[in-house]
């Protein structure tokens, strides 16, 4: 998608789509007064009538309206203009991205940056606009039969000015472009984790990885069985034992920064399968659990997106892609398996495997120094329980780094919440066989599968994103949603100085 920012009569421009937001109390944004008072009250009547209440996220699409050239006008509701905040612009962008997509509209101009959101200058709502149409034009449908007409998407978004905002232009269009690369990066996250298990695989995904690294001097180096082996990758290992398909490492570098600066990293759970191992898990829902990769789908978006952006930073990714199934080799519960680090482990769960294969990852990210470790990981169903699946969890050794990743979420609009890391949830870990098990109980699931984690980065500033609410949605519209590839990047622009 093509992105167009310019001054626009929104009477006397030939468009082929324009979008006007108006306020459900009757209040008519400045684009809106000018158009309504171009066709003698034309808005006004229309929502005096009831035909449009401008409800948050409603969309109406008109079509020859007196007094604009445009040839659709489509009227999108902010609610009332006395409660306008960016998640409600947010919402309202995002119908519009679908309606966009319903009628296969192809060239389209935006106003709306000239509203008075709190916090939000026009250059953030260029963001929230870009990033919320494109996630409402997203569809995944590769394996449908074609369409009798084939589905045109939307090709060019101008964001309209007027003579207030000309002078912003370049700045509009700067956050602009960079929402429209971290859009296509999540739209490929979103790609990947909504492939079927039984095309992405461990390798599949690492191929991914390797065509997406090639295109964009990445470095990528991919890891098997027999390396793993010799590195002692046996929480790596043992998950994958029980599956036909071979685990994967995979390790990429952006090197944008100087030669000599310490590289951030990136840890993403890449389980392409999790049907819980021996722990089989119940039957519903089970076809969802090809979204456990959704962490490793973020983190290799997240260095695409980085590369794009030219970030100035060194970047590593590493994400263990693994399936866990069960099977005559499977781990079983009680087993005991050694981790790359040297610690043992007592398998309590066998579908508390994300954990596992992390810390082997974790383990492996430390041999480059890094200035700090994010991982990410749709890691545990008390995430769910907590936070919904609004908001991610964020938990950390290193509070700086925390905070750092709740103001980027708070930007993004893709927000998270800290939970507390107490060494006395340490206690929780403890075995009788081992130097730790693999679960913790059910009392603060998601804060013992942390402290698990935590036990792999050592003196490393660290923070883990527990993303299991977030990562997909259920239901009718199931699908991945991409997040948290927006908070990532914000949080990679604002470590390369270059923040919102």
């Amino acid at each position: 998608m093509e992105i167009v920012v310019r001054t626009i009569d929104p009477c006397r421009d030939p468009l082929d789509c324009l979008i006007l937001p108006l306020f459900s109390d009757g209040e008519l944004p400045q684009a809106a007064a000018a158009v309504d008072q171009a066709g003698s009250g034309f808005l006004k009547q229309l929502m005096q009538q009831g035909d449009f209440r401008a409800d948050c996220g409603q969309t109406l699409t008109l079509y020859h309206v007196p007094g604009v050239q445009a040839a659709r006008l489509m009227l999108v509701g902010l609610g009332k203009s006395t409660k306008i905040s960016d998640l409600n612009y947010q919402k309202a962008l995002l119908a519009v991205g679908r309606a966009l997509a319903d009628r296969g509209v192809t060239q389209a101009a935006l106003f709306g940056l000239e509203l008075a959101v709190p916090q939000r200058d026009p250059a953030a709502l260029a963001e929230i606009a870009v990033q919320a149409i494109a996630d409402g034009q997203y569809r995944f449908d590769r394996y449908k039969a074609p369409a009798e007409t084939p589905r045109r998407e939307l090709q060019t978004l101008t964001l309209a000015l007027d003579d207030r905002l000309a002078p912003q232009g370049e700045t509009i269009l700067a956050a602009a472009t960079a929402a429209r690369i971290t859009s296509e990066a999540t739209a490929w996250a979103r790609d990947l984790a909504n492939e079927p298990g039984n095309v992405c695989t461990p390798t599949w995904l690492a191929e991914q990885a390797q065509t997406m690294a090639a295109s964009r001097a990445i470095e990528a180096d991919i890891l098997g069985p027999a390396q793993m082996e010799a590195l002692g990758m046996q929480l790596l290992l043992g998950v994958a034992q029980g599956s036909r398909q071979e685990p994967r490492l995979i390790v990429l570098h952006y090197r944008g920064g100087e030669k000599d600066a310490a590289p951030l990293v990136l840890v993403g759970k890449g389980l392409t399968f999790d049907a819980g191992g021996i722990s089989l898990k119940p039957a519903d829902k089970m076809d969802e659990m090809k979204y456990d990769m959704c962490g490793g789908a973020t983190a290799l978006a997240a260095i695409r997106a980085a590369a794009d952006l030219k970030l100035p930073l060194n970047l590593t990714v590493v994400v263990p892609a693994s399936e866990n199934l069960p099977d005559g080799k499977a781990t079983k519960p009680g087993d005991i398996h050694k981790s790359m680090q040297g610690l043992t482990v007592e398998i309590i769960n066998t579908d508390a495997e994300g954990r596992l294969i992390l810390a082997d990852a974790l383990t492996y990210a430390r041999r480059f120094k890094p200035a700090a470790i994010i991982d990410m990981a749709t890691l545990t169903g008390a995430c769910i329980i907590a936070l919904g699946h609004q908001t991610a969890a964020v938990l950390g050794t290193d509070e700086a780094l925390v905070q750092d990743l709740l103001a980027a979420g708070r930007q993004s609009l893709d927000r998270a919440w800290e939970l507390p890391l107490f060494e006395v949830y340490q206690e929780q870990l403890k075995s009788p066989f081992a130097d730790l098990s693999n679960v913790g109980g059910r009392p603060a699931g998601t804060i013992t599968a942390a402290c698990f984690l935590s036990r792999f980065v050592e003196d490393i500033p660290w923070a883990h994103l527990d993303i299991a609410g977030v990562a997909w949605k259920s239901g009718e519209h199931k699908g991945a949603t991409g997040r948290p590839v927006p908070l990532l990047v914000e949080y990679l622009r604002r470590r390369a100085g270059h923040p919102r």
